[in-house]
């Protein structure tokens, strides 16, 4: 009887749990197509009248494919840079057990524990006078996402045995010919799963933007919600379709790679 009561309350929870996730997404798509009244009212019933004129509004008047270009640039070239920059300082300092190698690896890991502070980050990007440039974005992108692709990978590289190197280094391979045709095929599910999650996080993000760009033709599509949102005035409707089209690619990202995800994850798992 205590198993089945368990038991029942565990299938009650998950459904609570499903519910969390799925009701305020239900609430967005539902009420990206309706009108500015009914939208205003946040309500969980079907619209009156099918708007979908609303997402060509929000394409056209947000700016959604400058802004989709925007987002795919930061997306695909920092997450590119950030994990095979940190695939190769992984490699290096788990081959090479020196005391700076070691240093520099915890030194990299307290990236994961401290939190941002965006004016010492303006102020930094100021000085080099990146500030308000898409250099500047992609540096700061890149640089935040290293802590975690390096704990990661580096973890992974320590299970492979180094008698691999030792076999293509005899055979007359190189430091870059070793890295990229020995490691680096062994790598795909780590690499897989870090970019992206981190592809995702980019693309998601919203604060770091907002801080470091004050151009519209900066603007990824996170961003493309300020079209809509004002002092005086709130489009609901038209924020809720923005939000839907820029969950779009993260889904599909998502779908595509979700396979490599908990492989990836517990491969990088690995105690040392």
């Amino acid at each position: 009887m205590k198993k089945k009561i368990s038991s029942i309350l565990k299938h009650v929870l998950c459904i609570l749990l499903c519910l969390a996730v799925v009701i305020p997404f239900y609430m967005v798509v539902i009420n990206s197509f309706k009108t500015k009244p009914e939208a205003a009212r946040m309500s969980l019933a079907l619209p009156t009248t099918w708007q979908f004129s609303n997402y060509a509004e929000v394409i056209d008047k947000g700016k959604l494919v400058q802004g989709f270009i925007n987002s795919l640039l930061y997306a695909l070239i920092s997450t590119g840079i950030g994990v095979i920059g940190s695939a190769m300082a992984s490699f290096v300092m788990s081959r090479k057990r020196t005391k700076f190698n070691t240093f520099a690896y915890y030194f990299v890991l307290c990236g994961l524990f401290f939190p941002v502070n965006y004016v010492t980050l303006v102020r930094v990007l100021s000085a080099f006078h990146l500030n308000n440039t898409r250099i500047g974005i992609l540096v700061t992108f890149t640089s935040a996402m290293i802590p975690f692709c390096v704990f990661t990978i580096r973890n992974f590289i320590s299970s492979v045995p180094v008698e691999l190197d030792e076999a293509a280094v005899l055979d007359g391979a190189g430091p870059l010919t070793l890295f990229f045709k020995i490691i680096t095929p062994m790598l795909k599910p780590t690499l897989v799963t870090c970019f992206i999650l981190q592809f995702m996080g980019v693309w998601s993000d919203f604060m770091t933007p907002l801080y470091l760009s004050s151009k519209s033709s900066m603007f990824p599509m996170t961003m493309a919600v300020y079209q809509f949102f004002g002092k005086n005035t709130n489009y609901w409707n038209y924020i809720f379709a923005d939000i839907v089209l820029t969950c779009i690619p993260v889904i599909i990202v998502y779908m595509i790679g979700q396979k490599y995800i908990v492989g990836g994850m517990t491969s990088g798992a690995v105690k040392e």
